[in-house]
């Protein structure tokens, strides 16, 4: 398709989602428009990692990127994670590079070929956000505040947007908006206030907190991993992480459920360390240098918008990123869920005529939401206080992947199968196909059976 067919889109928010759709429209669209109501030209130049702007508050924490995640990442902008890793990011295996520790049980360190890229948000977004300007068909508009959708009179479709740049009001007119505004979107609302139906919304109410601290890695005390992950669980409702990223710096981000929370100075945080399943992490980063003051974020809840089982939606408008579900940060999603959904997004918009935002909607809550979701709030279910008493079925199925990870902790490839849904490349389901099973039994042996 010729981009003399498609004019303008323009798309809200510069997250990590809006940067990777903007890639994807410039393919298709004679005029890309980025609008964010941060100055990016600052955060482009010199932003710390442990410094945040406005937009992305969490900014500064660890952020992970799946294994699907990076592969989907690379699809959409070849050469990236080279370009990364000769900025200093730490590429590895997702397992043989990786200290996982379950249940306070070291795991082993299998070499599975799954892809593993460690680097702080800050970096990762830079870079990307870069690409994007380099584009001769993008424009970003910064510190500029969209107010409202334009619509045709019948309010069937979304023709442009209403925004404010400093005291004046602008409309700009589009074939596209695409909305990457996260999870404070206002995309509801606009559309109850055009008489659509009321979005519904699925919630699971976690009450995280996590806290993160940097530090300056000394050669010399520095764990040979890329990353160590001691993981919490329902007896002890606290982990962390711990990664190398680049200019020698490493961070640890430590979490809690339900009220557990990591202490805000660096002393308490290494007490908090101190008091996980295993003092891996701990022992890791107590004698290093530590790089400013902790920061700390509140996470409340898993939040998701069923914009795929409305029964109308105007056309001209798409949602994409945490706008339609925003996952519990604890287990690294929201980036790789990000790209996977541009990937979505860009099948889409390659096909003639205008985008269907219905089919859109319908195919990136499968490809892209469904299984995360699945996969994130089954975990979350798990911790006490989450989620209500768990029925019969949860039970089994706690109990199930308790033994599956007893068994991956003398079966590596077991662990491969585990990481392989963990990284989100396989589905949950596969953790039952026959040969897991069977893998289970011949690794736990009768006297461990229940």
């Amino acid at each position: 398709m010729e981009k003399a067919d498609r004019e303008r889109v323009i798309v809200l928010g510069a997250s990590m989602a809006g940067l990777l759709a903007a890639h994807v429209l410039a393919d298709r669209y004679a005029d890309v428009v980025v609008i964010d109501r941060d100055d990016l030209a600052e955060d482009d130049y010199g932003r710390a990692h442990n410094e945040t702007r406005r937009g992305v508050p969490h900014g500064g924490h660890l952020h992970n990127l799946l294994a699907a995640g990076l592969l989907a990442l690379e699809d959409l902008l070849p050469g990236i994670t080279e370009e990364l890793t000769s900025g200093g990011a730490v590429a590895g295996d997702g397992t043989a590079d990786v200290r996982w520790v379950v249940n306070g049980t070291r795991m082993p360190k299998p070499r599975s070929g799954l892809p593993l890229l460690s680097v702080s948000r800050p970096h990762l977004e830079r870079r990307i956000r870069r690409r994007v300007r380099a584009l001769p068909d993008v424009t970003f508009l910064e510190r500029t505040e969209t107010v409202e959708l334009l619509t045709t009179p019948d309010r069937s479709a979304v023709v442009g947007v209403r925004v404010l740049q400093g005291d004046t009001h602008r409309d700009l007119t589009a074939d596209l908006v695409v909305d990457a505004t996260g999870r404070r979107t206002r995309t509801p609302g606009w559309l109850a206030e055009l008489g659509y139906p009321v979005v519904e919304e699925e919630q699971l109410v976690v009450n995280v907190g996590y806290t993160t601290q940097y530090y300056r890695l000394s050669a010399d005390r520095t764990p040979a991993e890329v990353s160590i992950d001691v993981g919490g669980s329902a007896a002890v409702p606290r982990g962390a992480l711990w990664a190398r990223i680049e200019d020698g710096c490493g961070v640890v981000t430590g979490y809690g459920v339900a009220g557990e929370y990591p202490p805000r100075d660096t002393a308490g945080f290494h007490d908090f360390l101190k008091s996980l399943a295993a003092t891996d992490i701990y022992e890791a980063v107590r004698d290093q240098e530590t790089l400013g003051e902790p920061l700390s974020y509140r996470f409340p809840a898993n939040l998701r918008r069923r914009y795929e089982r409305m029964e109308s939606f105007p056309d001209g408008l798409l949602v994409i990123g945490d706008a339609v579900c925003s996952f519990n940060p604890v287990y690294g999603q929201g980036i790789s869920v990000s790209a996977l959904g541009a990937t979505v997004l860009r099948d889409h918009v390659s096909r003639p005529g205008p985008v269907d935002p219905r089919a859109y909607l319908a195919d990136l809550a499968a490809r892209a939401v469904d299984h995360v979701w699945e996969l994130t709030t089954g975990a979350d279910s798990a911790f006490p206080g989450v989620g209500g008493e768990p029925t019969e079925e949860q039970l089994a199925e706690y109990a199930y992947l308790d033994r599956l990870l007893d068994a991956a902790s003398r079966d590596g490839q077991l662990l491969v199968a585990y990481a392989r849904v963990a990284f989100l490349l396989d589905p949950v389901a596969a953790l039952v196909a026959p040969e897991v099973q069977e893998a289970i039994e011949q690794a736990l042996g009768p006297a461990d059976r229940p």
